[in-house]
């Protein structure tokens, strides 16, 4: 079973972040050893803020360990399904569509994601399998 890996998850254990960086890298382990752990482009874009160069970046994401998988087109229509129900619930306008568009793309591939922020998934995705906190 793959499990897509959100970007918090991975800024948590790269950042080494206080609270959440045991939990998130003790997630991951589990993932890996279930199956193929998965990013995407968006997912990749998200987590190279915090890198200066792509050589820095790709070493800290070795395609060895994360499997990359390109976004499929049937998430791109679903993503903006799920994007416009949530703007039309009143959604603030802080919420980007990459992060629908990721939570489309564990539900048309049938991955697990996992995730710090789970709300907004469970609320438009509501069979997707999530594991969070």
């Amino acid at each position: 079973m793959a499990t897509l890996i959100d970007s918090n998850v991975l800024l948590d254990v790269l950042d080494e972040d206080e609270e959440w960086m045991d939990w998130s890298r003790s997630m991951m382990t589990r993932a890996a050893e279930r199956g193929p752990v998965v990013i995407n482009p968006i997912i990749y874009a998200e987590t190279s803020v915090t890198f200066d160069t792509i050589e820095d970046l790709e070493e800290a994401l070795p395609a060895a360990f994360f499997v990359r998988e390109p976004l499929p087109w049937e998430a791109a229509f679903l993503a903006a399904k799920a994007f416009t129900a949530y703007r039309r619930r009143g959604g603030a306008h802080r919420a980007v569509l990459p992060d629908f568009y990721i939570g489309a793309h564990a539900a048309i591939a049938g991955h697990t994601l996992l995730t710090r922020d789970p709300k907004r998934y469970r609320a438009y995705f509501p069979k997707l399998r999530i594991i969070a906190p």
